[in-house]
């Protein structure tokens, strides 16, 4: 068996161990004291009590739309950002293999960095938008 991978079963062992300590753990210490309040079915701050196919107000749907927007924004600036710092790094290949260089090239740098900054406005006309549709504002 190869030492390459070592430190991949190594991780598995501590991740599986992690799991199989905390299920223990937590029926060994764990509370085992059943009340009716405990029994309860709990919905999102609110006591399950009525019809299941009340109304929600929109600004519920309006906050998780603003916040996936957001989110999924991360997603592509985080590469972005990553590439500007590695861009002059270099990976050693093998023997006889020229070194993988990652990162953005030279030649791109500054049109990617206008490209981003394009996408950054249209995230802050974006923003604007909502602020002044009043999103944010929880009444």
């Amino acid at each position: 068996m190869s030492t390459d991978f070592t430190p991949i079963f190594l991780f598995l062992i501590i991740a599986v161990g992690t799991g199989l300590s905390m299920l223990v753990m937590s029926a060994v210490l764990g509370p085992r004291k059943a009340t009716r309040v405990k029994q309860m079915p709990y919905e999102s701050g609110m006591d399950p009590i009525g019809d299941a196919r009340q109304r929600f107000d929109v600004r519920f749907y309006l906050v998780a739309i603003v916040f996936l927007l957001f989110d999924v924004e991360l997603l592509y600036l985080y590469p972005w950002a990553v590439g500007q710092w590695s861009a002059d790094a270099a990976i050693p290949a093998a023997a006889g293999a020229a070194p993988l260089i990652v990162g953005i090239p030279a030649v791109f740098r500054m049109l990617v960095f206008w490209e981003i900054m394009v996408f950054v406005a249209i995230l802050t006309a974006g923003f604007a938008y909502v602020w002044k549709k009043g999103v944010f504002e929880w009444r």
